[in-house]
């Protein structure tokens, strides 16, 4: 399978995606292994975990440079190996903790003689279909948190974005993990043949393909963790500073390319400031800068997946047809076989426009005006999406008293999209974007365990007799 490099356009590397037969074996492998490892004390797990961070980082530069050919981007994929470092050193620094809290409830019962004690027995394989736009950190997002947790873990990475597999591989081998955890090549078919490998299945991406794997999981009769799409509206009260809020409504929605979940995708702001905010909005998308030609420079990357591209142009002219005035960016530019787009800001856009109807994933900031708090609301609300928000005010009070209002798992107050910054909250994702336990704050490690009571009889078990008819 050819792989497309984002910022030429070439076809300049392959995959050789596993067969149904093949993921069946893997799995099958890994099974083998999870035993050892869950026998081992969560101690042993963390340190074992920290071998391969040190592991990683002694590769960060050729996992870097993998990642920057599949995402087009080098800052950010810098980024990502050292955010990830970060996590595994997390979770192993928390775990041990956290597995002992959990795992040593004891109680007694309504029956003097019996009483009982909690135990957690991890899921034995847990199955990640990860995606594309933020390739390493999605892949072991939970994928490191069920390795902690003493379960085995079999990783398929976007087909769009695999260049770092190999390079990730031998720091899992150079740590001594390649029996527990595995990532493999392949499209959407291997993906399918992991579900009914697993015990346990964690998925990030689109709700169409989510809504797939959910049935797929239901067939197994496995768990899931799903984390989906997001339209993330930011509501600016008329008491916030026009221009600051433009700064973080800008960066909300472009960093990355507007390739994320958390991305701002709809700002809605109180008539009364709007024009000011308009203005700088505009002045600060206008001023953004396109990371081409020199990958160094700039603030706006291409578009990874090529297909996304053309869905983006797709809504902006779906938008402009339909009424939207264009006040910055508004077309795909290819540039040396990389697809970009300036940052697009959208005024007088509507509801019946896709653009506010449909996830973009891309640097698009469709603006809309709003007379009430009520309407304000109202319109945040709607579609099928809740996954994250933002309200900007001029204190964060006012700011809350509306975001308690927002049918969000997550909202930023007085900032945006601060999900990809904070990992300690709990969340969970609202209507279409989601189900299962968060798996950010504690949950991100308890889900992967089922807990099994043991029910101690101290005293004299009861006789058949206790149940016979007495004819009372």
């Amino acid at each position: 399978m050819k792989v497309r490099n984002p910022r030429t356009g070439a076809l300049d590397y392959e995959i050789a995606p596993l067969d149904a037969d093949a993921v069946a074996a893997e799995a099958r492998r890994l099974r083998d292994g999870q035993a050892a490892w869950a026998a081992k004390s969560p101690e042993e797990r963390a340190a074992a975990l920290l071998r391969w961070a040190k592991a990683i980082e002694a590769a960060a530069e050729g996992i870097a440079a993998a990642l920057t050919l599949d995402t087009g981007r080098a800052a950010v994929s810098r980024l990502e190996v050292r955010s990830t470092v970060g996590m595994i050193r997390r979770w192993a620094g928390s775990a041990p903790a956290l597995i002992a809290a959990a795992g040593a409830r004891t109680g007694p019962t309504a029956i003097p003689t019996i009483d009982w004690r909690t135990r957690l027995v991890p899921y034995p394989l847990v199955g990640v279909i990860s995606p594309w736009n933020f390739p390493l950190t999605l892949a072991l997002i939970d994928a490191v948190p069920a390795l902690a947790a003493g379960c085995a873990v079999l990783v398929k990475p976007s087909e769009v974005t695999p260049r770092f597999i190999r390079p990730l591989m031998e720091a899992v081998r150079a740590a001594g993990l390649a029996d527990v955890i595995s990532l493999v090549e392949g499209a959407g078919e291997t993906g399918a043949a992991l579900i009914p490998n697993v015990d346990y299945v964690c998925f990030t991406g689109s709700v169409a393909t989510g809504r797939k794997v959910a049935a797929a999981a239901a067939a197994a009769f496995i768990p899931a963790s799903l984390e989906l799409g997001g339209k993330d509206p930011m509501i600016v009260l008329a008491s916030a500073d026009p221009a600051k809020a433009a700064g973080v409504a800008l960066r909300a929605s472009v960093v990355g390319t507007g390739q994320a979940c958390q991305s701002i995708e709809h700002v809605l702001v109180d008539r009364r400031i709007a024009a000011p905010f308009l203005d700088a909005l505009v002045a600060a998308a206008q001023a953004a800068e396109l990371n081409y030609p020199d990958i160094a420079k700039g603030h706006i990357g291409p578009f990874i997946f090529e297909r996304q591209a053309a869905i983006v142009q797709a809504q902006i002219d779906d938008a402009v047809a339909r009424g939207a005035r264009v006040l910055a960016g508004g077309r795909v530019e290819n540039l040396g076989g990389g697809l970009y787009l300036r940052p697009t800001v959208l005024a007088d856009v509507t509801p019946e426009m896709a653009v506010l109807r449909e996830e973009t994933f891309g640097p698009v900031i469709p603006v809309t005006v709003y007379d009430s708090i009520d309407e304000a609301v109202a319109r945040a609300n709607a579609g099928e999406y809740g996954l994250s928000a933002a309200v900007v005010a001029a204190t964060t009070d006012e700011a809350e008293a509306v975001a308690v209002r927002l049918e969000a798992g997550a909202v930023s107050i007085n900032d945006g999209s601060l999900t990809s910054m904070v990992w300690e909250a709990e969340k969970s994702s609202f209507k279409a974007s989601g189900m299962g336990a968060s798996r950010m704050g504690d949950s991100g490690l308890l889900r992967f365990f089922r807990k099994q009571a043991l029910l101690r009889q101290t005293g004299t078990p009861l006789p058949l007799a206790a149940y016979g008819e007495t004819g009372q």
